[in-house]
This record gives C-alpha cells, sequence and structure tokens, in this order.
C-alpha cells in the first residue's frame, strides 16, 4: 500500500517580492495619476480657447453667466472652506453633513482627491519655501531670471507632475485616512467631478430649456469654470510666494496679493495665512476681502461651525512687520 508524499510547506514570503510589486503598483498608479493630470490641465484649456470662438461669434448667453456664477463659487468654497481651512488647517469644527458636503463640493473642483490634496498642503506648510515644499518657487531652481521662471513654471504647475513631490497620506493626513466618511468621498473622487460637469449641463438645460443650452452650460460653468479655478490655486502657490506685500513675519517667501482676492474667495492674503496657518480668516483687517470667512461666519451664526480660530490683535500686532 503506498503513500501520499508528505506536503511540503509553502515557502515564506519573499519581502523583496512584496515590494517590487508594491513598487509597481506605485509605478502604475503614478503614471495613471499623471496621465489625469495632463487631461485636466489641458482639456480645459482647449475648451477655454471653443469658448472665446462661441464669444467671439455669438453673444454670451445670460444662463451661461448663471450656470458659471452658481457653479465657480460653490466649487471653490469646497476648496478653500472645506479642503482647506475645515479639512486641513482643522480652523472650525462643524457638524458631519456639512464636513462631507464640503468634501464633495471640493471634490468636484477636479483638483484632486480629498485626502491627497489635504496632504500636500500639510507637507507644503511642513517645509514651506525649503527644501521638502512639493511647490515652493524658491528651492532648486537656480538663479537669475531663468531660475526664477524655472520656479515659478514649478510652483503653478510643473510640479504637478512629479510623484516625489506629493504628500504622503499616511504621514500628513492620517486623521482623514481613520475617518470613514472622508475615505469613501476620497474613494469616489471620480463620481464627484463627474457630477460637477453634469450638474452645469443640468442647469444650463432646465434654465434655457434647451440641448445647446445644457452644452454651453457644461462650457462655461465646466470646461472654463475648471480651467480658472485651477490656476486661480495654482497661482497661490506660484504668484502668492513671489509677488506681493509682506504684513506679517513668516519664515517664508508668503506674500499678499490683493487683486487675486475676490477670485480667490481670500486665499491670496497668503501671507496672512501663513502667519496664522490654522485661522479661518485670511483677511486680517478691514479691506482684505475674504468671501470664504463670511461663508465661515455665517455658518457659525447658523450654529453650524464652532470652535472658529481667529488670531487675537495682540498676536497680529507681535507678528506685523
Amino acid at each position: 500500500m503506498s503513500t501520499a508524499p508528505a506536503r511540503r510547506p509553502p515557502p515564506p514570503p519573499d519581502p523583496n517580492a512584496e515590494a517590487e510589486v508594491f513598487d509597481r503598483l506605485q509605478a502604475s498608479d503614478y503614471r495613471l495619476h499623471r496621465a489625469a493630470t495632463l487631461v485636466v490641465t489641458i482639456v480645459p484649456f482647449l475648451l477655454l480657447g471653443l469658448a472665446a470662438a462661441q464669444l467671439w461669434n455669438e453673444a454670451l448667453r445670460w444662463h451661461d453667466l448663471v450656470v458659471f456664477a452658481v457653479v465657480y463659487p460653490l466649487t471653490a468654497l469646497g476648496v478653500t472652506v472645506g479642503f482647506h481651512r475645515h479639512l486641513t488647517h482643522r480652523s472650525f469644527e462643524t457638524v458631519r453633513a456639512v464636513r462631507s458636503l464640503l468634501a464633495i463640493l471640493g471634490s468636484a473642483a477636479i483638483e484632486g482627491s480629498v485626502i491627497k490634496w489635504v496632504a500636500d498642503h500639510r507637507r507644503h506648510h511642513t517645509f514651506a519655501d525649503e527644501p521638502g515644499d512639493p511647490h515652493s518657487p524658491h528651492v532648486g531652481h537656480g538663479g537669475g531670471m531663468a531660475g526664477a521662471l524655472r520656479g515659478l513654471f514649478h510652483a503653478h504647475l510643473g510640479w504637478l507632475f512629479r510623484y516625489d513631490a506629493r504628500g504622503e497620506w499616511d504621514r500628513y493626513a492620517r486623521d482623514l485616512a481613520r475617518d470613514p466618511a472622508i475615505v469613501l468621498i476620497d474613494r469616489l473622487f471620480p463620481l464627484w467631478a463627474l457630477l460637477g460637469l453634469a450638474f452645469p449641463f443640468a442647469l444650463g438645460l432646465l434654465l434655457s430649456g434647451t440641448l445647446l443650452g445644457g452644452l454651453t452650460g457644461l462650457l462655461w460653468g465646466g470646461a472654463v469654470r475648471v480651467f480658472l479655478l485651477h490656476h486661480i490655486t495654482y497661482s497661490i502657490n506660484s504668484i502668492c510666494h513671489f509677488f506681493g506685500r509682506r504684513r506679517f513675519d513668516s519664515d517664508d517667501h508668503s506674500r499678499n496679493v490683493w487683486w487675486l482676492a475676490l477670485p480667490s474667495l481670500g486665499e491670496a492674503w497668503h501671507n496672512n495665512h501663513h502667519a496664522f496657518p490654522t485661522s479661518a480668516e485670511h483677511g486680517l483687517a478691514r479691506r482684505e476681502l475674504d468671501v470664504s470667512a463670511l461663508v465661515i461666519r455665517l455658518l457659525e451664526r447658523l450654529g453650524l461651525a464652532w470652535n472658529v480660530v481667529r488670531p487675537s490683535a495682540v498676536a497680529q500686532r507681535g507678528r506685523a512687520l
């Protein structure tokens, strides 16, 4: 009677092989991210040319302006109030429904998923204008005019295509990675991006009553809105670290740029922000318009925001230049 040979136990996993698989997955994710970044950067720019041609050949319709005027501030506030002041810097607390809504609106701006956006920005503050800053115009670009131009391009757009410039979520955004609602919103980023384009189409269709109105609503509330909001955000990284006025002493090159304050909804008071990063208000003087801060004040009055951080007058005087 024959007996079957004893089975050998499976060999232990090879840590080097596991690391190689992980590296391949990381590289694949990077290629996909870079391709997506290229698409959302270039396509809105091309469609802006289409919008300009439309405007040149035919009067811009009132419903297109309404669509843009609705969608731009909604998605911009998702970034400025939601991604930036609430989720990145924890400048105020709010109810879970508002927290989730802000994260969804910020995702619809198509600037990246919420956890990655927060991780990148926290890394920026950790190494502001020092080696390790993902988008400083001042580090590692050489001197003279050529170096300045290279630095501005990197801070504005180039850093988006560098994998080593991104913030690791497990280091910079662990708190969000432990929040099930935020993790779900992060994973559903493509859905929010798609809905951010479907909504202006539907609104244009509703206001005009025509398919053409829906398509022009998609053009102005989708492509043009994405293009403008992207480059306003990019300008905070580039222009606001190179030009403008320094009101407070900070350990970086941040500047206040008044003419960007309205389209950025207050984010362009960037030196104020770097001097007091956790402040819910970036416009700290009476004439410094900060739409995002006004929205947070409204939420506070409605009982939907509390523990709102604001620097005291003494603190401001102590850091003034």
